[in-house]
């Protein structure tokens, strides 16, 4: 019916749509209404590609930045900088002057540009992963990861930051990032979360270690707290770890590509079926999963575990090396049936 009334009134709509707030209790965002600022809390807001000023001054009143259309259009136009402001997501801050809004989008503090580092990557693919979305040269990183400290890399790490590049999503400033503020952003975090965790400072180096072989191992959650048990049944036993992750990690190769030679190399620090107790270090990045199953891992009295499905990455546990062999002959059954 109103819509009727709009055609039949002709010039007396635009009164009815400047006053349909009073009507029906919703507000016009055209109205040039304005906040005082100076901003509250922060969020993001995505501009699309070919906006004008009117269609980002929509983004910004729907997302709570700024009071009115009108009143970003009037500071956009009012701004000879607003020319440069490129589609992307933007940090922004909630009830902001439409002058500061555009004057922000102008600086182009966009966020949807990031590095993001998945759990379970080694250093050298973390350099990978950064140079890919960076743009640095590796030859920055490689150079910056043989001065640890300037990095902030503990001293217990003994100068190698493997385990210490935090996973996670890095939001990216092109113009100022550089390898070493990568790098240091990344072992920061590492720090505040293990002191979050309350973990001792010098066992930092010691639980990320066992957390990356449960990294490397466990393919599910559920699963993980049972590898850290069994790694510890086996410490305290005095028995060899046998992770093929770590003896992959020391011999620089894939863990399917791993033959007897590479298990009976004694030469490899990290041969797990040579050396007794951890690795030197940790082999990745470990995830908060494997780091809180290293500090509460599962009851039980477990020494071996392996994966039965290689597609669903199923894992079964065992007490005896008699259990675990009969657990052998279902992972050769299941790849028999599935060559």
């Amino acid at each position: 019916m109103l819509l009727v009334a709009l055609v039949l009134v002709g010039g007396s709509g635009y009164a009815i749509w400047t006053n349909l707030d009073s009507l029906t209790g919703l507000t016009n965002p055209l109205e040039s209404k304005d906040f005082p600022g100076p901003g509250g809390d922060q969020v993001d807001v995505e501009i699309p590609e070919g906006a004008t000023g009117t269609v980002m001054g929509q983004q910004l009143y729907e997302a709570g930045v700024v009071a009115s259309v009108s009143a970003f259009t009037t500071a956009f136009e009012a701004n000879p900088d607003s020319v440069s402001i490129r589609p992307g997501t933007y940090n922004m801050l909630e009830e902001m002057p439409a002058k500061d809004a555009v004057a922000l989008l102008v600086k182009s503090e966009r966020v949807d540009l990031q590095l993001t580092i998945p759990e379970g990557y080694t250093v050298e693919q973390v350099v990978e992963r950064a140079v890919q979305v960076t743009g640095l040269p590796a030859e920055d990183f490689e150079a910056a990861l043989g001065k640890p400290s300037e990095f902030g890399l503990p001293k217990q790490a003994g100068g190698n930051a493997e385990g210490w590049l935090n996973a996670g999503t890095y939001p990216l400033k092109p113009d100022e990032d550089t390898a070493v503020g990568l790098l240091t952003q990344m072992v920061d975090r590492t720090e505040r979360a293990l002191r979050k965790k309350d973990i001792p400072t010098g066992a930092w180096q010691t639980v990320l270690t066992k957390a990356s072989l449960v990294e490397r191992e466990g393919l599910h959650a559920e699963d993980k707290p049972k590898i850290a048990r069994a790694i510890e049944n086996r410490l305290e036993d005095g028995m060899i770890l046998q992770i093929d992750a770590a003896v992959a990690y020391g011999a620089d190769k894939p863990g399917t590509e791993l033959t007897k030679k590479d298990l009976a190399n004694a030469k490899n620090k990290y041969n797990t079926y040579q050396h007794t107790g951890l690795p030197p270090g940790p082999i990745a990045t470990p995830g908060d999963t494997s780091i809180d199953a290293v500090l509460n891992p599962a009851p039980g009295d477990w020494k071996y575990w392996i994966i039965v499905n290689l597609d669903t990455g199923e894992t079964k546990f065992s007490e005896t090396y008699e259990q675990h062999l009969a657990y052998q002959q279902e992972l050769r059954d299941w790849q028999a049936a599935n060559s």
